[in-house]
């Protein structure tokens, strides 16, 4: 799956691969598929920091096994891109200026002449 989510450690920018969810009353972490969506208890992280989690002592970690390698855009998303591409190149058809006023018809504007005999 592509993600647009990074990595949850600090100072780790690199595109998330997995999913990591503790499990409090079984005293488990579980590190597998990424999510498909970002959830406030779980932490989505990078295959290096997948690969390399421990858990604190006295939990047991649950890997589950999966091949935590970005796999890159998918098709759709290049299909977009294209798409995107071919809106912003095509030319943007003339605009008729404004018509000007016929000498007939009186201009109003906002300003106005006031007298000082006030």
């Amino acid at each position: 799956m592509k993600s647009s989510r990074q990595c949850s450690r600090t100072s780790c920018d690199r595109p998330a691969a997995a999913t990591l969810t503790y499990v409090y009353e079984d005293s488990t972490v579980v590190v597998g598929q990424m999510a498909a969506t970002a959830e406030p208890h779980s932490y989505d992280l990078c295959a290096h920091h997948a690969e390399r989690f421990t858990a604190p002592r006295g939990w047991d970690v649950v890997h589950i096994h999966q091949d935590l390698v970005d796999p890159g855009p998918s098709s759709d998303d290049l299909d977009a891109l294209a798409r995107a591409v071919r809106e912003a190149g095509r030319p943007v058809p003339p605009v008729a200026p404004p018509a000007a006023p016929v000498a007939s018809e009186p201009r109003r504007g906002h300003l106005r002449v006031v007298s000082s005999d006030l």
